[in-house]
């Protein structure tokens, strides 16, 4: 599979549903790694997602015709917040995080900043925004097993 099929468009209430089943397959895997099957993404009713769009842009990732990854972003201060970016499990690897991450920057010309946050253990997802320009600027240790790494774009840096 390419990701030349692959589109990045606006989401729209309608597809809260779609994306959390994304969601959850994505996640699911982070759950087991960190053994906590309560991890927020995995929880997340369609409702709250449909509720997410009064304050972030969340994009989707689109296959023919089937929404195969999200991602979301809002404003704080000059800051664009970064959240939920998911894969369909077997499109992972190919480039549509990139895709997507490229894509939620994009909708935010006038941001300062970028800023994310994951698992200490999801060591892939800290290779992508790495690879994409972030940097580790903090971590804060939520429980035994999660440790939240938080991670940071400056504009001047971009790459």
């Amino acid at each position: 599979m390419t990701t030349a099929a692959i589109i990045i468009t606006d989401a729209h209430p309608d597809d809260a549903g779609k994306i959390m089943t994304v969601q959850r397959r994505a996640f699911t895997p982070q759950g087991e790694l960190y053994d906590d099957p309560t991890l927020p993404p995995l929880v997340e009713t369609e409702e709250a997602i449909r509720g997410n769009f009064k304050e972030y842009t969340i994009l989707k990732a689109v296959r023919n015709g089937v929404i195969v990854g999200a991602v979301r972003g809002k404003m704080k201060g000059d800051v664009c917040r970064i959240g939920r970016l998911v894969v369909e499990p077997a499109l992972q690897d190919r480039g549509v995080g990139r895709m997507l991450m490229e894509a939620i920057e994009s909708k935010f010309p006038q941001a300062r900043a970028f800023e994310l946050f994951t698992g200490h253990k999801s060591e892939k997802t800290i290779a992508l925004y790495k690879k994409l320009g972030y940097e580790i600027f903090r971590e804060k240790r939520e429980s035994d097993t999660l440790t939240l790494v938080f991670m940071r774009k400056v504009k001047n840096r971009i790459v």
